[in-house]
């Protein structure tokens, strides 16, 4: 009989970045293979480590906020929000209402922003090159608007301890509502070129599925948690700011796949909007700021604050010496804790799941290795 020369094959490493563009340059996975399957992920991160928590105890509390507009710098507001809004509880400060009126404005439209860039990252990680201009193009108006209140487009650090850094120009109500107007076209444009189209649903669906009850135990958080199947967004089970006056839905999947986690963003955008036309509408005149002291010392203690970032729960812990730096800040970034559950999401695939699924997982390095 002739020997057995069937073919035997043995695992290979790959490493996944950090040079591949859907690891966002600084963040490497180390892939085992057995062929074109995943069997197994390594994170590697640490290419990016800012140190920005320890900063913070060489900076006033006014002087951290632009560095928080670092963490996601795809979504600064939120970051200033959270942050500021820990110190104001530490302090026991009340914002004025216009101040939180405008919070809200900005906040959202910085989630817009944000899942702008989910939608056209993802889109061109599975080589979707003509779908990428469609979510910038949109997020462009948005950061037009920003430029009007606070003359930055990226890094905005518009947020201040008691309120904002300055109220909104003549010109920045008409265009918000002409965008607001516009949105649900772009968003009909780009659902019919990716979110419906038969391959881009054949890329993702059922593809780095994660259940609910290993996406709890990872800690995972916000669009990623929602998609599968729970309805989970403190904006909701607890509100901050006067969230609790604003009528919204959370919208909600059910597979915990690729496409689930895509789709969740699409819906997010439509109910972040509906959140802004009523904040406009009900905007009140009056003051931006309250009156707080020159140099901000918040008494001795410390304080924990969470808010729905656009990739989850961010929170700020914050330590107080009484002085006018903080003794300590900790950053709890849900990019970070999202990332952890990557190596489950992965396994089982091919390599080109891989990819998607990072890619649906929606991190920024800036919050993972802050």
């Amino acid at each position: 009989m002739k020997p057995n020369t069937s073919l035997v094959t043995e695992e290979i490493t790959l490493n996944m970045g950090p040079q591949h563009p859907s690891t966002h340059g600084v963040y490497r996975a180390v892939l085992t293979l057995d062929g074109e399957k995943v069997v197994g992920v390594e994170n590697v991160i640490g290419y990016l480590h800012r140190g920005i928590e320890k900063l913070a105890e060489d900076r006033t509390y006014t002087q951290f906020i632009p560095y928080t507009d670092r963490l996601d710098y795809l979504a600064a507001m939120l970051n200033n929000l959270g942050y500021v809004q820990a110190v104001e509880k530490l302090m026991g400060i009340e914002v004025p209402e216009r101040a939180e009126y405008l919070r809200i404005i900005m906040a959202e439209l910085s989630r817009i922003a944000s899942h702008y860039v989910m939608l056209a990252s993802m889109a061109l990680d599975l080589s979707g090159w003509t779908a990428w201009f469609i979510p910038f193009r949109d997020r462009e108006r948005i950061l037009d608007l920003f430029e009007m209140v606070c003359g930055s487009r990226l890094t905005l650090s518009y947020m201040r301890i008691g309120g904002v850094a300055a109220d909104i120009p003549p010109e920045f109500v008409p265009a918000l509502k002409s965008f607001l107007a516009e949105l649900p076209r772009g968003l009909e444009e780009f659902n019919g070129l990716i979110t419906n189209n038969e391959i881009f649903k054949a890329r993702c669906q059922g593809v780095g599925r994660i259940d609910l009850e290993t996406a709890l135990a990872y800690g995972i958080t916000g669009p990623n948690l929602r998609a599968c199947g729970l309805p989970f967004d403190l904006r909701k089970v607890k509100p901050y700011g006067i969230y609790d006056r604003f009528d919204f839905e959370v919208p909600v999947r059910h597979n915990g796949d690729t496409y689930d986690r895509f789709v969740i963003r699409v819906l997010e955008i439509e109910q972040s909007a509906r959140i802004i036309e009523q904040a406009l509408r009900d905007l009140p005149e009056g003051p931006i700021m309250a009156k707080v002291p020159r140099v901000i010392k918040p008494p001795q203690g410390e304080v924990y604050h969470q808010i729905e970032g656009a990739k989850g729960i961010l929170g700020f812990y914050v330590v107080s010496d009484g002085s006018s730096k903080p003794y300590r800040i900790h950053i709890h970034s849900p990019s970070f804790v999202n990332l952890g559950a990557f190596p489950v999401m992965a396994k089982g695939g091919t390599i080109q799941d891989a990819v998607a699924t990072l890619a649906s997982i929606d991190i920024v390095l800036g919050e993972v290795d802050r």
